[in-house]
């Protein structure tokens, strides 16, 4: 072992990049839609090899020999990213033609751009480097830091953060509730590189006592909170799940929409499955709605008549306002919007959380005079919502809407998810076709789930549709590309275990408590021996 990672810590240049690069694109295989998470055991004790031998002259300046450590980083993330998220550039040969030109911006642009975080978490991991296991701790700081900083810096996008290789089951993702995405991205790192310690004969029987003490709480702690009792329901909502399975090349198409809503119409008034009461609320997807209600008021009249006494419909849409005589423009959301058995929208909440250069164009009037255009999310720019606010259904309850990716924000969904008793999550990911991308974005909403204590209603087009409980068992699901309905009682109960705030504080006590330890181990190195 020795041998292997002193070849491996000598490694420069393309050599060292190359083996950076494939243990990241292993390290996705962590990830749904494998979740083989014994992979990071070697994914990251390669990454502290590859930095302990990043570094740079003694005559260079400080920042110059961080540049080894920062590049190992670099690597190592476009790998992850290139391997974790090649799919999204299916959504751009939905319409190949206008915008297969744009197919190695997504698919390798991303990646490039996501990996400098990874870069900036190993070389502030470097920065506290030791010869022991404080550079462990580094390395589990910098990237819980990363991990972080990701979750909001230019948008923020933390797809795939670490922790939720560490999440593959509801036994293993109890932990989340309490430690917040934040402590368990630099938990996670810190258990997945302790094995690199096997290299040395320093602190490997501390390194090997607490991999066991942390598996043993996060296994643990998992099996004690899903065989406590479930809190009584003192209410219940009967729901169907609508998964309409709409082919892309159809979704705006003037000559068919007629069509795909009457499909809508026909799941949604289908009779009960065996053994289900009537649903009291009906769950439509993302844009499902295939035409704008301020066209076509006639929409609104036949759901009316669809939906029987009590019953509530939740639907995505696109929202028009303005574009009257008096208005320059109309502007555009994407909405969810609540019908009630009259056909009058009772409620309605737009997206907060646009998609860059899908949804919106940034910068658009400086790139539009590049001819870059927005790409892939419909016909119309949207305009993104002021503010996200429950919507009442049956009995009273209250479901909160996350359209599409707004879900994977775990910051986001704290702060609006106090006063919800639901959980409810619309999207469209038939963009991505059967690929990893729908199977990732159920886990991060799943984990949602399990962080809140509240049980998550998805909708999505093409799948995965489903019903989580508020411990992150699916009760029941749709396949991608299944079309059907699925009917579900869902208990109304459950809670945060810990609130938002004091997960978020947790999750920063973790983190700190990693960089202090790197710190000192990092100081005492520093010594000069007695």
């Amino acid at each position: 072992m020795q041998r292997l990672t002193g070849r491996i810590i000598l490694l420069w240049g393309w050599r060292r990049a190359l083996v950076a690069f494939l243990a990241g694109a292993l390290a996705v295989l962590a990830q749904a839609p494998y979740d083989f998470f014994a992979v990071c055991f070697v994914s990251f004790p390669l990454l502290v090899w590859l930095l302990d031998g990043a570094t740079g002259e003694a005559s260079d300046g400080w920042l110059r020999r961080l540049r080894p450590a920062f590049a190992v980083g670099w690597w190592f993330g476009f790998g992850y990213f290139l391997a974790g998220l090649w799919w999204i550039g299916s959504a751009l040969l939905v319409e190949a033609d206008s915008f297969a030109w744009a197919l190695p911006f997504a698919v390798i642009g991303i990646p490039f751009a996501l990996a400098f975080f990874y870069g900036f978490a190993t070389l502030v991991a470097r920065l506290l480097w030791s010869n022991d296991i404080g550079r462990i701790a580094a390395l589990a700081f910098g990237f819980g830091l990363a991990e972080w900083l990701r979750g909001f810096l230019f948008t923020g996008f933390p797809w795939n953060a670490v922790g939720y290789a560490a999440m593959p089951v509801p036994l293993l993702m109890q932990s989340v509730s309490v430690t917040g995405m934040i402590g368990m991205n630099t938990l996670a790192v810190f258990v997945f590189a302790l094995p690199a310690l096997v290299a040395a004969r320093r602190h490997v029987s501390l390194g090997g006592a607490l991999l066991a003490v942390l598996v043993a709480a996060h296994v643990g702690f998992g099996y004690v909170r899903l065989t406590a009792p479930v809190e009584s329901a003192s209410r219940a909502i009967n729901v169907r799940i609508v998964q309409p399975a709409v082919d892309l090349s159809e979704k705006w198409d003037a000559a068919v929409r007629d069509r795909i809503f009457a499909t809508m119409m026909g799941l949604s008034a289908k009779a009960p499955d065996p053994g289900q009461d009537k649903p009291q609320l009906i769950l439509w997807p993302e844009t499902s709605v295939p035409f704008l209600f301020t066209e076509r008021p006639d929409a609104l009249t036949a759901l009316g008549d669809m939906l029987g006494p009590g019953q509530m419909l939740i639907a995505g849409v696109v929202r028009e306002e303005g574009g009257s005589a008096a208005n320059a423009g109309s502007r555009y959301y994407n909405s969810v919007v609540a019908i009630d058995d009259k056909g009058e929208i009772v409620d309605a909440v737009d997206k907060v959380h646009l998609v860059p250069f899908g949804e919106y164009l940034p910068f658009a009037d400086l790139l539009g005079r590049f001819g870059i255009e927005q790409l892939v999310a419909g016909p119309m720019t949207f305009t993104a919502g002021n503010e996200r606010h429950p919507i009442t259904v049956a009995g009273g309850v209250r479901a909160l809407p996350f359209i599409c990716y707004e879900v994977i924000f775990p910051d986001l969904a704290a702060v609006d998810v106090a006063s919800a008793e639901l959980i409810v999550n619309v999207t469209n990911d038939a963009w991505f076709g059967d690929t990893p991308g729908p199977y990732q974005h159920f886990r991060q909403a799943q984990i949602r789930a399990v962080e809140n204590g509240l049980p998550l209603l998805r909708a999505a087009n093409n799948g995965i549709s489903a019903v989580v409980d508020p411990r992150g068992h699916v009760v029941d699901a749709l396949a991608v590309d299944a079309r059907g309905a699925i009917d579900v009682r869902v208990p109304v109960s459950g809670h945060a275990l810990v609130s938002a705030g004091q997960r978020r504080i947790n999750g920063m006590l973790i983190m700190f408590l990693f960089a202090l330890a790197a710190f000192t181990l990092n100081v005492r190195q520093r010594l000069p021996a007695n």
